[in-house]
């Protein structure tokens, strides 16, 4: 009991000390972050989510998406491609220089030395800027490493920390189409053959079609009930019974907006690579 005094002072210092390096240096590193330029572009980036996308995020939030997709890319370093833009005035010559030199995957300085010698047979080049690592190499999972601008305007970040399903931060891109992403969120199997992932079907809708549009060839006959605008196009063998179709409810709409808006695919000063 005589040391009760240290004891507490010296757990009292370690937690202090930890608070500090885990909240409150990140907090003053990061909490001012404000928008950045694009590269090369006096456009800001990001900008805020729309309205329907914003709410999308708490949706996503919601239904535990973060479990099973992460929404950071990891990037290993950057390497330089020299790009031929132009023969010049000795095509044959700038042609077989070329083809023996490597112009993918170098340092910058080897770039530079490549691009010289190019450059003096009389050809034009530029050197392109390539983000490199595992993340970046499957296809369409980004192009960049994630970084902290990336995540301004969404709160609460959703990071996630488990890869059941793949990256999401550039599914915008990757998968444009919104029907795609709400035919997926319904039946995930019929776009992804091999996925896991469980199908949201309480996030839509099955009901009889009931519209009342006439069918064109059809006119001045019984009118044949319609389609929803908003029902979803299913792959052959996925859709609902003859006679029904599937509607998004708002929540789906949401979610599938925020889906589309993950789209980190500029260039950033702190995050650079050539378009």
């Amino acid at each position: 009991m005589k040391n009760g005094a240290l004891v507490f002072l010296a757990v009292f210092v370690a937690l202090g000390l930890s608070w500090c390096g885990f909240v409150l240096v990140p907090a003053r590193q990061l909490g001012g972050a404000k928008q950045t330029t694009i590269l090369n572009t006096s456009d800001l980036y990001p900008v805020g989510r729309p309205g329907e996308a914003n709410m999308g995020l708490q949706v996503y939030r919601a239904n535990g998406c973060a479990a099973c997709h992460t929404e950071q890319v990891r990037q290993s370093g950057v390497v330089c491609d020299v790009v031929l833009t132009s023969p010049g005035k000795n095509p044959v010559l700038v042609s077989n220089l070329v083809s023996t030199l490597k112009l993918n995957g170098l340092d910058k300085e080897v770039a530079d030395a490549v691009s010289d010698r190019i450059t003096a047979a009389g050809g034009k080049t530029e050197i392109h800027i390539v983000a490199t690592g595992p993340d970046i190499a499957r296809m369409g999972w980004g192009t960049r490493q994630s970084v902290a601008e990336d995540y301004l305007y969404d709160y609460p970040v959703q990071l996630g920390g488990l890869r059941a399903g793949p990256d999401l931060s550039n599914i915008g891109v990757r998968d444009p189409d919104a029907n795609w992403q709400l035919v997926h969120l319904y039946a995930p199997s019929s776009e992804v053959k091999s996925s896991t992932m469980p199908p949201f079907r309480y996030l839509f809708e099955v009901r009889k079609i009931g519209g009342t549009g006439v069918s064109p060839v059809q006119t001045g006959e019984t009118p044949v009930p319609q389609p929803s605008p908003d029902a979803l196009v299913f792959p052959k063998g996925f859709g609902p019974p003859a006679g029904y179709e599937v509607v998004p409810k708002p929540e789906a709409k949401e979610l599938a907006a925020y889906l589309l808006s993950l789209r980190a695919n500029v260039p950033l000063h702190d995050a650079p690579f050539t378009p």
